[in-house]
């Protein structure tokens, strides 16, 4: 038991660790004279701590020529599975980081940076060490380049120079038959994967039919061998327990296929004694294969546990649910999707072909199903540039996080899942279904408020979108989405985003559609939730609204939308944001605009949350005499209504505003401001604290506003109204503070 906690703590620790030390690598570590890092101080790293750090740097996207160079340091840092997959990196720079270890195995697949294989089997057989010690290699996707080595005068070395090789990955490369032969030389070879590579002849696997235990040979486009021929070869490797002879069913040219077709046919229905090991094949995609030969296959093989069948249409064969431990990909039930999407997650036809098996299975999905979602972002990030596994996957991921099956996902992978989605957008921003499938999963209450993900490009994005789109029902969601991106960004991000003027006039220019036709629908709410967040303590936002002519179109909407309180406290909280920026007040002072703004105020009739931000523009624009352009009788009008009207009005249960910050509170504060301004500003903040007491009151303490308020409790002149709420808020600031130093002289302390 104290074993399996210490693992569980110990596991997350070490990742966290391992997270900080990525994140800090440029201030723990020097440059060397090639603009290499190393580090300024290394204790001995457990050996597995040290790849374990090698694979986090890659899995973060920082390991490149500069950073690899912390592991020239063979002595602290001792590498022993390295993985460098997907990695920029170059052939200097792995030759010197890299080679020098005592390499067990290394997985160097589709490295960018002009590493080719040559250069890894040449690096690797330069350490004499690694020539015996190395047993499992993979340079997947890798251009082999032997003709370099010739040109460059270097002794020409091959695969065979590794002689502990027991398992060799060479998919998608141009591994020849030449090479082939090379290969077969290694005695101990016991997993050869030449998939989608220009290999012909396979005869030279003869020479490991002792050692031989898996082959795969998915897709050998170049294949020139009769069936007859084939079989014999296969029939000779005794040892072969894995066999994959699987094709892509979607390939253009299947020429190739028919005799490779012909081949498994013959397999499956020839005797039990060929291949006598064999326990597991893969012959998906094969078109033209019966069903009968298939369970004719499986009643002669009882020790199989496992077939591939995806794309052959055979998959749901009766005889194949009677073997329970016999795994089997297709697409006939649950299990079998899940399967295929599990083993094929680097085959895209494959991954295309279960997602869309896997849609069909999740259209009615009512319960919450994270392995699922784990397979699809798993299939999504494996093809970050297919358009056909994003098109089907994001059309899953908005199944599997629908309504409320979103909240019993685990956090982090719902942030990875986002995450995934948001480079869709990215990478397909022409494709109209991605972007719709992409913008309805993000259109969820819980993984927008609740999930962390970055909402600022999430928000640049959705707002592009719906630079091109006029769709109604797309448009209220990717409005939806707008409205609640903006209010979780930063001041400094809602300021960066305002920047660009043609979201504001994107925005505007629903309003006015909506305002038009005169409709109350949620796509206007979001709009103009999106607006008056955008605005708030934003001041080149709210120029820019300005100048956009906002202002008329919203004195318009605040006239004709009267009896629409929702619609009001919209609008007006945007002109409060105006309001509250001194060099824009002036934009503000129209007669008519104000009159009806005071109507708002006195209106006994309206909710009080229309009254109240009713009041906050008037305090504002009252609170500058020297600014005040309009009649003098006007200003002392409203300065008079709005103690009366205050005071009347009832306390507010429900959340009406939040606040970023009372900093624009703070000048209507001042004891020298009319009773008027001052009591609108310490009602609104009695308001927020009495709702969020512990936000607000340390937010108080940190900008100031305490002593704003001490002073104002205790200056001779200061109305008993206002002095009554100051000191109530005072006592609701000290009451917290008691709380929270009670709580921590609760907590234990370590001795």
């Amino acid at each position: 038991f104290f074993t399996l906690i210490s693992k569980l703590l110990v596991q997350p620790l070490c990742e966290l660790c391992l997270a900080q030390v990525c994140c800090s690598l440029d201030s723990l570590c020097s440059r060397r004279a090639d603009g290499s890092m190393f580090l300024r101080w290394a204790p001995l790293f457990p050996q597995e701590i040290a790849d374990q750090l090698l694979g986090k740097m890659a899995a973060t996207g920082i390991l490149n020529d500069t950073t690899v160079g912390i592991f020239r340091n063979c002595k602290e840092l001792r590498l022993r599975r390295a993985s460098i997959s997907c990695c920029p990196v170059s052939a200097e720079a792995f030759h010197l980081a890299l080679c020098p270890h005592r390499l067990q195995e290394l997985d160097a697949s589709w490295v960018s940076g002009g590493l080719t294989g040559a250069n890894v089997v040449s690096g690797l057989a330069a350490n004499m060490e690694c020539r015996s010690s190395l047993q499992r290699l993979s340079i997947n996707g890798l251009h082999l380049d032997w003709e370099s080595l010739v040109e460059d005068g270097r002794v020409p070395v091959g695969f065979s120079s590794l002689q502990g090789l027991k398992t060799l990955i060479l998919a998608n490369t141009d591994t020849n038959d030449a090479s082939l032969e090379d290969i077969c030389n290694l005695p101990q070879l016991e997993t050869l994967d030449i998939s989608c590579s220009g290999v012909s002849d396979l005869t030279a696997l003869i020479k490991c039919k002792n050692s031989m235990k898996s082959l795969i040979i998915h897709r050998l486009q170049h294949l020139a061998m009769s069936p007859s021929r084939l079989l014999f070869v296969l029939g000779q490797l005794h040892a072969l327990r894995h066999l994959d002879f699987s094709d892509d069913h979607f390939a253009v040219d299947d020429s190739h296929m028919r005799e490779g077709d012909e081949t498994v046919r013959q397999l499956l229905e020839g005797s039990s004694q060929f291949l006598p090991s064999l326990v597991s094949l893969d012959i998906s995609g094969r078109k033209r294969v019966t069903e009968e030969a298939v369970q004719a296959f499986v009643e002669s093989r009882t020790g199989l546990v496992f077939l591939g069948l995806l794309a052959t249409g055979i998959s749901s064969s009766d005889g194949l649910c009677s073997h329970e431990k016999l795994k089997v990909t297709g697409e006939a039930n649950e299990n079998q999707v899940c399967e295929a999407l599990r083993r094929y997650r680097d085959r895209e036809c494959f991954t295309r072909e279960a997602l869309v098996h896997l849609y069909s299975l999740t259209t009615d999905m009512d319960k919450p199903r994270p392995d699922m979602l784990q397979l699809v972002l798993s299939g999504m990030q494996s093809h970050p540039t297919s358009l056909h596994v994003h098109l089907v996957a994001t059309a899953c991921t908005f199944n599997l996080t629908t309504q409320d099956l979103a909240e019993a996902m685990p956090v982090s992978l719902l942030t990875s899942t986002v995450t995934q989605l948001l480079y869709a957008m990215k990478t397909f921003p022409n494709h109209h279904q991605v972007q719709k499938n992409c913008l309805l999963a993000l259109c969820s209450d819980y993984i927008l408020q609740d999930v962390p993900f970055d909402k600022y490009l999430a928000a640049t994005l959705v707002i592009n979108w719906l630079s091109s789109h006029e769709d109604p029902t797309l448009q209220r969601m990717a409005v939806a989405v707008i409205s609640i991106l903006v209010a979780k960004l930063s001041t400094e991000q809602t300021a960066q985003l305002s920047k660009d003027v043609f979201i504001m006039k994107q925005l505007l220019a629903i309003v006015q559609q909506k305002a038009m036709v005169g409709v109350v629908d949620s796509t206007l709410k979001f709009a103009l939730s999106a607006l008056w967040n955008l605005t708030d303590e934003v001041p080149a936002a709210a120029r820019n609204f300005i100048e956009c002519q906002g202002l008329e179109l919203y004195e318009e909407v605040l006239e004709s939308y009267y009896t629409e309180p929702s619609i009001q406290q919209k609008v007006l909280g945007l002109l409060n944001n105006i309001a509250e920026v001194e060099e824009l007040q002036a934009d503000l002072l129209e007669e008519d605009l104000l009159e009806h703004v005071l109507s708002l105020l006195q209106d006994t009739q309206v909710e009080v949350g229309v009254r109240y931000f009713a009041g906050g523009i008037l305090a504002q624009l009252t609170s500058r005499p020297q600014g005040w352009t309009l009649d003098e009788e006007l200003r002392s009008t409203i300065l008079k209504q709005l103690h009366t009207s205050i005071m009347t009005w009832t306390r507010v249960e429900r959340e009406m505003v939040s606040y970023r910050s009372f900093r624009p509170f703070c000048p209507l504060l001042q004891t020298c401001q009319p009773p008027g301004v001052q009591l609108w500003a310490v009602w609104a903040i009695h308001l927020v604290c009495s709702q969020n007491t512990s936000h607000y009151s340390s937010m108080l303490v940190m900008e100031g506003t305490t002593e704003l308020l001490t002073a104002l409790a205790a200056h001779p002149n200061t109305h008993s109204d206002i002095k009554g709420l100051s000191e109530t808020i005072l006592q609701m600031v000290e009451h917290q503070n008691h709380l929270e130093a009670s709580s921590n002289q609760a907590e234990p302390r370590n001795s």
